[in-house]
């Protein structure tokens, strides 16, 4: 079973009907029980990375999530990503959950003082992703594959070597990483059609 984490701030629903449609046996569920008792888990997020941890927090699941993602897979989608890192400055300066060393950056010219200004932000559609360091979601896939992106700040990764996939918009933007047990896209697979669906039913069979 893949347990996807409810904790109030998920694209859970459109997580689920992917895995649905897949096949795959899936819950959403905020029981410790059940998540410890999961193949794999799943943390999906949309929003404010601040509101999202405060939320995480109130659920008490942080401690088992950790506890699980030393056993099993676990997968952040988006805002569940960026939650993985060590920290982000939207809005100001929040600690994540510190499972994967990085920070999580605004577009912009305080970022990077080559951004582009005519980028819109957030950065909102499909770009294609270039793989990089045998990334096991990306089995099967033509390189540039396109996913479907919807994000106003980005991972800066201390290490290179867990990048396995990027894309860029004006920036080089660290779109999927792996370590260890731990995973994590910036795109939406579960809206990213016939790609995203390899990389949910890759991780799921990890």
């Amino acid at each position: 079973m893949i347990a996807i984490v409810d904790y109030g701030a998920g694209n859970i629903f459109s997580v689920k009907n992917a895995l649905d449609y897949l096949g795959l046996d899936c819950k959403l569920t905020s029981d410790k029980d059940e998540i410890k008792a999961a193949d794999a888990v799943i943390l999906p997020g949309v929003g404010a990375f601040p509101a999202a941890m405060a939320m995480l927090e109130k659920s008490g699941l942080i401690d088992t999530i950790k506890e699980e993602a030393a056993k099993k897979p676990l997968l952040g989608i988006c805002l569940g990503m960026q939650m993985l890192f060590d920290k982000s400055y939207e809005d100001g300066d929040w600690e994540g959950l510190g499972f994967i060393p990085g920070e999580v950056v605004r577009f912009g010219k305080d970022s990077d003082p080559s951004w582009n200004e005519e980028n819109k932000i957030p950065h909102m559609g499909w770009n294609s992703i270039h793989f990089q360091n045998n990334g096991r979601l990306f089995a099967n896939l033509p390189q540039d594959s396109y996913d479907y992106f919807v994000h106003s700040y980005y991972l800066q990764a201390e290490d290179e070597s867990i990048v396995k996939a990027t894309t860029d918009y004006s920036t080089c933007i660290h779109a999927s990483v792996e370590k260890d047990n731990v995973f994590a896209c910036q795109f939406h697979p579960e809206k990213s059609s016939d790609v995203g669906l390899t990389i949910l039913k890759n991780f799921c069979e990890i």
